[in-house]
Order: structure tokens, then C-alpha cells, then sequence
């Protein structure tokens, strides 16, 4: 682990680290939040944010505002890359494949398996990273943006003993239904539908996978809204198998950081609420 960027921020410390994943074969960013209650001793609970297509860890951390809402709950916040990177790393023409657009799977498909294995480096390598170098508790919550909502959801679903609290912006609630997580999916995971399944949240709550109440923000006037999100077929699969969902649909607000920033105060007090529960 190596400390690259180091910023005083509300009382406590943003950093930026790099290392290297054995998951992923290569070098990795990440950033960490630690909040003003980290120097006071014991261990904080910790939110993860999973970003969209095309950013890095840099995103979140300059634009969402997080960190005072953070601060003032004491909750470390880590924002991982969205995919494997370095010269070695398979990548693809256009924003939505390869490089920025891991979508937080396992990929089984050549090129991609060789590095693009992002469930296992989020659900395993991420947190135990985490815990041994920063004083982070094992009380996770999971959270994030567009193709990183889907991940945060997906993730958070499929592993309920490890993440006590979901929540997303403008997720893609079905991948195996919109063209983003059809092209995606095809590439890394191959033409077997039956197995985009376990990376579709829809497909899992309609399955009955977990019980943990899930927080969903979408903007009304988002121009991903009906082609790429659809938030009603997650809200129709939760209603038939009865899985507490609070699906909050904000009018007038897009698809950008400027609606993140202006309910991720919301967010991050629910999670605080769940995570020190």
C-alpha cells in the first residue's frame, strides 16, 4: 500500500492509495475518507461507493460532497476504480467496455477473464485490504452510481452476512434487459443468458436473494431513464416477492454528480443508521 494523495478535508483526511491486486493482476487506486472520529482510537464502520461508466476513484471523492456527511457520522467511506487497469489490461473502443466499465463482474470470456474479475475484488480483496490498514470495523454498507448502483446492489444482494445496508443512484436495475448491460455482459460473460442472472439485481430480488432493505434514488429527468435504468422493473420484482425497497423518484434532477451531491447526506445517514445499529 502505497499513499499517493493526501488532502485535509471536514476534520479529517481524503487519501488516495495504490497497490497491487492479486485479483486483478494489476495496479490499483482507491480512495479512503477517514473521518475526524478515526484518530480518536477503536474501529469506524465503512461505506463503499461503487462509481459509473468511465470514472476513476477520482470522481466521487471531487464531486459528491460526501465527506462532511461522513464526518459528522463517523463512517469511513472507500471509493475503489471501476475496473482493472495498465498496458497489459484487455480495453475496447467507446466508454461502455474494458477500461472504465468493469461492471463488477467475474468475467469468464477471453480477453477479459484474464484481468476483469471485479466481484471478487470488491465482495473479498477490497475490504480485507481495508481492514488491515485503516481502523475499519467489519460493518459495511454498500453504495453507488449508475453502472456502480448496479454493482452496490448485485453485491450487496448476493452477500448479505457482509454488507448490513444497500443503497444506489440511478442504478441499472436490469443489465440483462438494456443495451449497456446486453453489450457488457455478452463480452465478459458470454451468450448464456441464464448466467447474466446473478449479476442482474431485478433477476435477484425476484429470486428472493437476501431480505436488505434497499434505498434507490432516480432522477425524473435522467436520459438514461427509460432506455438503460428502467427503476420500475426492480420496484415490479420487489413488490411480487414482497422485498423492502424505497424507490424515490426526484423530479427535474439527471444523471450527474449534481444530483448525487444533492442527496448523498440522505444516503449517508441511513447508512450510518444501519451500520452502528
Amino acid at each position: 500500500m502505497q499513499r499517493i494523495e493526501q488532502h485535509a478535508c471536514f476534520g479529517g483526511s481524503q487519501e488516495v492509495w495504490q497497490h497491487r491486486s492479486e485479483v486483478l493482476g494489476c495496479d490499483m487506486r482507491l480512495a479512503v475518507y477517514l473521518p475526524p472520529q478515526a484518530a480518536q482510537g477503536g474501529k469506524l464502520p465503512v461505506l463503499y461507493w461503487l462509481s459509473g461508466l468511465t470514472c476513476t476513484e477520482q470522481n466521487f471523492i471531487t464531486k459528491a460532497g460526501a465527506q462532511q456527511y461522513a464526518a459528522e457520522h463517523g463512517v469511513i467511506l472507500v471509493a475503489p476504480d471501476t475496473s482493472p487497469r495498465g498496458d497489459d489490461v484487455a480495453n475496447a473502443e467507446g466508454y461502455d467496455l474494458g477500461k472504465g466499465a468493469g461492471f463488477y463482474v467475474n468475467a469468464t470470456q477471453a480477453p477479459w477473464a484474464a484481468h476483469y474479475r471485479m466481484y471478487d475484488y470488491i465482495v473479498d480483496e477490497l475490504p480485507a485490504l481495508v481492514e488491515a490498514n485503516f481502523p475499519a470495523s467489519d460493518a459495511r454498507g454498500i453504495c453507488g452510481h449508475s453502472m456502480g448502483g448496479h454493482g452496490a446492489l448485485v453485491i450487496g444482494l448476493r452477500n448479505p452476512s457482509r454488507y448490513r445496508s444497500i443503497s444506489a443512484f440511478s442504478p441499472i436495475v436490469a443489465p440483462s434487459q438494456v443495451p449497456w448491460g446486453e453489450k457488457a455482459f455478452t463480452a465478459y460473460l458470454g451468450e448464456d443468458r441464464a448466467a447474466w442472472q446473478e449479476y442482474d439485481a431485478t433477476a435477484l430480488v425476484a429470486h428472493g436473494y437476501a431480505r436488505t432493505p434497499l434505498l434507490v434514488d432516480q432522477g425524473g429527468a435522467d436520459e438514461f431513464l427509460e432506455g438503460q435504468l428502467r427503476p420500475q422493473l426492480l420496484q415490479a420484482a420487489a413488490e411480487a416477492s414482497n422485498h423492502p425497497l424505497t424507490l424515490r423518484l426526484q423530479p427535474g434532477y439527471d444523471h450527474s454528480y449534481y444530483f448525487i451531491a444533492s442527496f448523498i447526506g440522505e444516503h449517508v445517514a441511513w447508512h450510518a443508521k444501519a451500520l452502528k445499529a
